[in-house]
């Protein structure tokens, strides 16, 4: 038998390489001669950088950039030399996890320090970038991004703003004349499982600024900044940020991605999957096991699971899921498309337990498993 093992992480608890290698292990506890292909998988948000460095093959790059507050720090991506792709997280120069929580203030930050990740993949030779848009300390509409990349933002005065959250409001002119020379030449996919757009109710500010430090009259001054912004660029390039769906992305970045670096806003999923070739790989599968820490309603909208179930639905192939706590019905599972669900969790345990016995409860659901297809 075929079986792909292809799941997300267990926060805290596994890893998908780790859960690959448990699975395996209970597999050949009962099929010894089984064919076994693993493919561990991530949706763009924490862990992506591991699973994309399987598949890109890439090495891990290191240069100092401007945090959100425009300090120095030290900020890393992936790069291949050998496909010439990139593989760039924001949140690694212009998260919020590089903050305090008392310097959360999306009035005051920049996405400068992703741009600046970028610049150096473009001098390097990248001809693929993935950016990853997820945990942005930033409501700049990718203003800091497209300033690293030689974009000048000017007001009514013709001078240079600072690539900040509260100027959007003051922006007038767009001067790109002298953009990094590679950027028009460069394919950039966008990680974007969000569908909110750039300004309004449902936009960029309302929706995320809270978290960012924003107070509520911050709120609406920055929402009055996006609105500016996306009239500039309208005027500027013709392209209509607020009919772009997830263009409120990360403070306005997936919109300034597409705009700036000519992006494609794509699912973190279905990137992850394209890397790893899994479409082709999981041919001739008779099983896809798949997993993740907890299986809930929202695991269909846009998590791991959710595309390899599509997947595997493409393809007739029944897919197992094995997680570690399962809160779905029947009527949900049979929705999903899910032939096997099973919480790995064995007696009467704390969370922490069954965090710390993880790898073992998976291999024991494994075997039981693989048992029941024998």
């Amino acid at each position: 038998m075929k079986f792909v093992i292809a799941p997300d992480k267990f926060k805290g608890s596994l890893t998908g390489f780790e859960f690959c290698d448990a699975v395996e292990e209970g597999l050949l506890m009962v099929f010894n001669d089984a064919e076994i292909l693993k493919k561990p998988l991530a949706d763009g948000g924490d862990g992506t950088m591991e699973v994309a460095k399987h598949y890109i093959k890439g090495e891990t790059v290191t240069i100092t950039v401007k945090d959100p507050l425009f300090r120095p720090i030290n900020a890393s991506y992936l790069y291949s030399d050998e496909t010439k792709i990139a593989y760039i997280e924001m949140a690694e120069a212009s998260g919020l996890k590089l903050l305090n929580v008392n310097e959360f203030d999306c009035m005051e930050t920049t996405t400068l320090g992703t741009g600046e990740l970028i610049y150096d993949a473009l001098e390097k030779g990248a001809t693929e970038i993935i950016l990853g848009i997820g945990g942005s300390a930033t409501n700049d509409g990718g203003m800091g991004m497209a300033n690293a990349l030689g974009f000048r933002f000017l007001d009514e005065k013709g001078l240079e703003l600072s690539p900040i959250g509260k100027h959007l409001s003051k922006v007038k002119t767009i001067d790109d004349s002298n953009k990094h020379h590679r950027l028009d030449g460069v394919k950039v996919q966008v990680a974007c499982d969000v569908t909110n757009p750039f300004y309004g109710l449902q936009g960029a500010a309302y929706i995320y600024g809270a978290q960012k430090g924003a107070s509520e009259n911050e709120i609406i001054f920055l929402n009055q900044g996006l609105c500016n912004f996306a009239e500039i660029i309208k005027n500027r390039y013709e392209i209509d940020l607020q009919k772009v769906s997830g263009s409120g992305a990360a403070g306005g970045v997936g919109g300034g991605a597409l705009v700036f670096l000519n992006g494609e806003l794509i699912s973190g999923n279905n990137l992850v999957k394209e890397l790893a070739d899994f479409d082709n790989a999981i041919n001739g599968a008779d099983w896809i096991i798949t997993g993740e820490g907890q299986l809930d309603e929202q695991t269909l909208s846009g998590k791991t699971i959710d595309g390899v179930v599509k997947s595997a639905k493409s393809k007739n192939i029944p897919v197992a899921a094995l997680c570690g706590s399962v809160s779905i019905s029947v009527a949900q599972q049979q929705k999903f498309g899910l032939n096997y669900v099973a919480s790995i969790v064995r007696g009467i345990s704390t969370l922490n337990q069954a965090m710390e016995q993880s790898r073992d409860n998976l291999l024991n659901a494994t075997f039981n498993f693989a048992s029941l297809l024998k």
